[in-house]
């Protein structure tokens, strides 16, 4: 039986990483496609399309990651500001440390677009994160 208003997985995911990360000692970073509506980052950090954050408890004042958004404030440039992240621009997390973590595709990316290349489309994938 198909349910029809089913919750996303991916931000169960995101916050299962995010605990591990930190219960571990290492320090989560996520990878953001910055061409999605909705999404608050400082402009000048965006790189190809994408934006690299450091979303460890150290480096986030006030971090939620709900099903919808992930919001948080921190600093660019010793400035503060608030941050805010459709949970469907995530295209990542991983630790620093280790590289590894998981990588999903992009709801608004068609497969061939896919940054991974591989795997079933909108299923996560673990492996290392370069």
């Amino acid at each position: 039986m198909e349910k029809t208003n089913q919750t996303e997985w991916r931000p169960y995911l995101l916050r299962a990483m995010h605990e591990w990360m930190s219960d571990n000692g290492y320090t989560p970073h996520i990878v953001v496609n910055a061409d999605v509506d909705g999404l608050v980052v400082p402009e000048e950090h965006v790189s190809d399309g994408k934006i690299i954050l450091n979303v460890s408890q150290s480096a986030t004042k006030d971090l939620i990651i709900a099903n919808q958004l992930m919001s948080f404030e921190t600093r660019f440039a010793c400035i503060p500001q608030i941050v805010k992240i459709p949970i469907s621009a995530v295209l990542s997390i991983y630790a620093r440390e280790t590289r590894e973590g998981i990588s999903f595709e992009s709801e608004h990316q068609s497969p061939s677009q896919n940054h991974s290349g591989k795997g079933v489309p909108g299923r996560p994938r673990l492996r290392v994160v370069e």
